[in-house]
C-alpha cells in the first residue's frame, strides 16, 4: 500500500493515509527549542534538553500507538473529528500532511469544513507555532466549536512518570485571558514556566486533565468535547493539561485563522514576580507580540524557508538519477542537521530520558553537517570537549544541560577520545576552505 510520496519541488514528503505503518515523524527547531511531531500531531516540544526541560508528556509502546500531542478537537453538530486523525480516528473526507524542512502542515475535511494546521518553530524562538485555517467550503453556515489539547509534562521527562507521589500535589497553572501558564515548581525551585496561547477571545478553557477528559475516558473521547463544554478548571496537582475552547462561525466560502503558541520562558532570579504568587510576564507578553497575526507568522516562515535555502545550497549535486540528487541535495542534509540538532537523544524510540547526547554520536554527527554550519560546529566541539576528564576519558553519553553523564552507562569506551580527534581535524579542514573524507 502507498501512504505517500516525495514533493522535490516544495522539499517536502506527503503523507495521504494517516494510518502510516508507524508514526512517520517530522523535527522541528534548530537552535535551542525543538519539536517531534508525527503525520497525526503526536509528539512533544522541549527546551534544550529533552529530559530536563520537556513541555509536554508523550507516552512511548503505548496502546494505541502515538498517543500525545499537539491535538484540535472539532465538534461540528454530533460529528467530533480532529485534523490529524489521532485522536478522534473519525473517517476523513480527506487527509493531507506535509512534513517540510523544519515544519509540518496537516490539511483534512469533513462534512465540507476544511482545516489546515501549520506547526513550526521559528528562527532563534523558544517555542512553536500552530497557524489553524478552517475553511467552510459548503453551501450552509457553519457552527462549530474548538477544543485545543496540550498535556504538560513536569519538567523533568523521567521523574514526571515515575514520582507520583510527589507530582500528583504539585502541577500549578495560572489563567490570563487567552494565555494558559503552566508554572509547576516555578515558586519553589525554578526559573521557567511554560504558556499556550491563542490570538483570539476564548469562550473558555480548561486546566485540568480529570475535569476535560473524564476519569475514565479515553483521550480519543474527552467529555467536554462530548458534551460540547469546557469545565473552565483551574488545576491543583494531579495533571495539569491548557485546552482553549472557542466557537466559531463561518459563512459560506468564509476562511478563519486562529494563531496558538506554546512557548517557554526563562527570568532572572530577581525577576521572576509580577507581585506575589503571580509570574512575571514581561517576556512572554513579549514572545506572543511576535506571532499574534497570520502575517507575523507568514513572515517567519518565510525566514525559516530562506534559512534552509541557504544551509542546502552549500553542496548540490546534479546527476541524471532524481532520486539520488533528492537524497543527496535534500534529505540526507536535512537528516545530518536534525542528528546536529539531537544526536539520537529524542525521537519516538530514543526517548530523550536517559540516554542523552552521545559523545562519539555527536562527533560523528559533527562531520555531516560542518560544511553547513561551521560556526556551530566548532561551538558543538567545544561543548563535548568540555565534558571530557582530566585522564582524557569521558562519559559516553551527557546531558546537554547539566553536562553529566548518564552514569548507567558511564564511560570507558576506547573509541570516545578519538572522536574528538577526527572531529577537530574536519574543522580543521574547513577553516582552511577545504574538506577530506578519507
Amino acid at each position: 500500500m502507498k501512504y505517500g510520496f516525495f514533493d522535490d519541488a516544495n522539499r517536502e514528503y506527503v503523507i495521504t493515509n494517516p494510518q502510516t505503518p508507524w508514526p512517520w515523524i517530522n523535527y522541528l527547531g534548530n537552535e535551542d527549542f525543538f519539536s517531534l511531531i508525527s503525520n497525526s500531531a503526536g509528539g512533544y516540544s522541549f527546551y534544550k534538553d529533552a529530559k530536563f526541560r520537556r513541555l509536554n508528556r508523550y507516552r512511548y509502546n503505548n496502546v494505541p500507538m502515538d498517543n500525545g500531542g499537539r491535538y484540535f478537537f472539532i465538534k461540528d453538530e454530533d460529528t467530533i473529528w480532529s485534523p490529524g486523525w489521532k485522536p478522534v480516528k473519525t473517517e476523513l473526507d480527506s487527509y493531507e500532511c506535509r512534513h517540510g524542512m523544519s515544519y509540518t502542515k496537516i490539511k483534512s475535511v469533513k462534512n465540507d469544513l476544511e482545516a489546515e494546521a501549520l506547526f513550526f518553530v521559528p528562527l532563534k524562538t523558544w517555542g512553536e507555532v500552530q497557524k489553524v485555517k478552517f475553511t467552510n467550503n459548503g453551501g450552509v453556515t457553519k457552527k462549530f466549536k474548538l477544543f485545543s489539547y496540550n498535556e504538560w509534562c513536569l519538567w523533568n521527562a523521567e521523574d514526571d512518570q515515575n514520582n507520583l507521589q510527589r507530582n500528583l500535589s504539585t502541577g500549578e497553572v495560572e489563567i490570563d485571558g487567552s494565555t494558559l501558564y503552566h508554572k509547576t515548581e516555578y515558586k519553589e525551585r525554578r526559573n521557567h514556566y511554560a504558556f499556550y496561547h491563542v490570538n483570539t477571545e476564548i469562550n473558555g478553557y480548561d486546566t485540568d486533565r480529570e475535569s476535560f477528559v473524564g476519569l475514565y475516558n479515553e483521550i480519543s473521547e474527552p467529555q467536554a468535547v462530548l458534551d460540547g463544554a469546557p469545565r473552565n478548571s483551574e488545576a491543583h496537582g494531579w495533571s495539569p493539561i491548557a485546552s482553549h475552547y472557542i466557537e466559531v462561525e463561518l459563512q459560506p466560502g468564509e476562511e478563519k485563522e486562529f494563531i496558538f503558541l506554546l512557548g517557554y520562558i526563562e527570568n532572572p532570579e530577581d525577576e521572576k514576580w509580577e507581585r506575589k504568587g503571580i509570574v512575571n510576564k514581561t517576556r512572554a507578553h513579549e514572545l506572543i507580540s511576535k506571532f499574534d497575526t497570520s502575517e507575523k507568522v507568514n513572515t517567519a516562515l518565510a525566514e525559516l524557508a530562506a534559512y534552509w535555502d541557504n544551509l542546502l545550497s552549500i553542496y548540490q549535486v546534479e546527476s541524471s538519477d532524481d532520486k539520488l540528487n533528492r537524497m543527496v541535495n535534500i534529505w540526507n542534509q536535512y537528516q545530518c542537521m536534525v542528528t546536529f540538532n539531537m544526536s539520537r537523544s529524542a525521537s519516538f524510540f530514543e526517548v530523550g530520558i536517559g540516554r542523552g547526547m552521545g559523545f562519539r554520536d555527536s562527533k560523528q554527527d559533527l562531520i555531516g553537517f560542518v560544511h553547513m554550519i561551521p560556526e556551530r560546529a566548532r561551538e558543538r566541539n567545544i561543548d563535548i570537549a568540555s565534558t571530557q576528564f582530566p585522564d582524557g576519558g569521558c562519559y559516553h553519553q551527557y546531558q546537554p544541560l547539566t553536562k553529566r553523564g548518564n552514569n548507567a552507562i558511564g564511560g570507558g569506551f576506547n573509541d570516545d577520545p578519538m572522536w574528538l580527534i577526527l572531529g577537530n581535524d574536519q574543522l580543521y579542514q574547513r577553516k582552511w576552505g577545504f574538506l577530506y573524507f578519507g
